[in-house]
């Protein structure tokens, strides 16, 4: 019994009643909620630091108001549960009182009164392994100043709830035909990399293909190809198709091919945390963002909402992601024992850029050696091949809807 099969039956034997036992309590899994110390002032002779420690990054403004003075800090879903406001107060006599409430729908706030005319000199917020820390500095200014500077962003979408244009693709759990969509790398005008008459494109769709047949037979998938012919399709279009067949995994394929060096077997890759950063910044320069995220309208959205957005859908997807392509590792492994050295590898491919979209890109091979040529273009590896990423494929749906149902709890 190869270590997949094992792992898949121990699963199916244990988890399914505590995967199923969840199904029925409220999905809070969208909120942030404070954690480690919560909200905490830090008062020093002419300045106050202030702190919002929170599970997950979110959209937040930040802005003072006049009569009476005030600081306001709006959140995107975050829950203030735990909040011991006796305990913020007592940290500083510049705020005299302080409250938190439901701004309007999707969107949450946290005032602070201020006893003295304060100004926010530095705002930003951190994030590291998933959570988040809103640091916001106050120095003392004059009371012209300060009414000068107060009032409300001009930008009022920042405080709207962000609009679902349609229903968006929820977190799989193991309960449905898991979403797999494969990506032919190339095709058309751009053929990939040639060697001895062998075409990249070619192969690939070929092995994606085969791959299909493996996956439907198997029960448990429903699969899209985003090209099944040798048409062209843009890096943009492919993402799009992932979105709208509502995509659980995305998965490129392509052969790789060097000019010098030897170089055999699979490679995996996942998304770079540079590349992502870039990818964000482009993508929200779009004036159409109807593709940045599934079912969430950024139309009206400055590009400050639709970067940290993206970012938080990040937290939660590039982990995955990253099981993902370490399945993807084990499952070519066991099937074909064909890996490079090195066969887990970031890059900044822009077909991996969907921020909600667990994505990983294939190489199959070197198509450069002769040995991985002869691999990739025989029928028996390329189904060993199929098999095994079919394995890492139900290996992965399970601990992912494990996972999912960890967060819930």
């Amino acid at each position: 019994m190869r270590f997949f099969h094992l792992i898949i039956w121990v699963y199916l034997t244990i988890l399914p009643g505590a995967i199923l036992a969840q199904s029925n309590s409220d999905n809070l899994s969208a909120l942030a909620r404070l954690t480690g110390q919560g909200v905490t002032l830090n008062a020093h002779w002419r300045s106050l630091d202030l702190s919002v420690e929170m599970t997950r990054p979110v959209p937040w403004r930040i802005f003072t108001l006049d009569h009476p003075r005030r600081l306001v800090i709006d959140f995107s879903e975050l829950d203030w549960s735990g909040l011991d406001r006796e305990a913020v107060l007592y940290e500083s006599d510049q705020i005299s009182d302080l409250r938190t409430g439901l701004y309007r729908p999707g969107w949450t706030r946290l005032v602070l009164d201020l006893a003295k005319p304060l100004a926010v000199t530095k705002a930003g917020m951190e994030t590291q392994d998933g959570r988040a820390v809103l640091n916001v500095v106050l120095a003392a200014t004059s009371t012209l100043e300060f009414s000068e500077k107060a009032g409300a962003p001009a930008a009022e979408n920042f405080g709207k709830p962000v609009q679902m244009s349609a229903p968006g693709k929820m977190r799989q759990r193991g309960e449905g035909p898991l979403v797999v969509v494969l990506d032919p790398g190339h095709g058309g005008i751009d053929p990939g990399a040639e060697r001895d008459g062998v075409v990249e494109a070619d192969l690939v769709l070929a092995f994606a293909r085969e791959l299909r047949e493996v996956l439907l037979r198997s029960g448990g998938f429903d699969v899209v190809l985003t090209r099944d012919d040798n048409g062209f399709v843009s890096l943009e279009e492919r993402v799009t198709i992932a979105r709208r067949a509502g995509a659980d995994v995305f998965i490129s394929l392509h052969a790789d091919a060097l000019a010098h060096g030897r170089a055999t077997g699979a490679t995996v890759y996942t998304l770079s945390k540079e590349a992502s950063d870039v990818a964000s910044e482009k993508l929200a320069e779009r004036h159409d963002r109807a593709d940045l995220l599934a079912g969430v309208d950024l139309a009206n959205q400055d590009d400050e909402v639709a970067l940290v957005l993206m970012d938080l859908a990040r937290t939660e997807t590039a982990p995955r992601a990253e099981a993902l392509a370490d399945a993807l590792v084990e499952g070519i492994h066991s099937a074909t024992g064909s890996l490079y050295k090195s066969p887990r590898m970031q890059a900044g491919f822009s077909v991996l850029k969907a921020p909600d979209i667990p994505s990983v890109l294939v190489e199959l091979g070197f198509m450069s050696s002769p040995k991985d040529l002869q691999r990739m273009t025989s029928p028996e590896w390329r189904a060993q091949a199929a098999e095994g990423m079919r394995d890492a494929l139900q290996y992965w749906t399970l601990q992912d809807a494990a996972s999912a149902d960890r967060i819930r709890k």
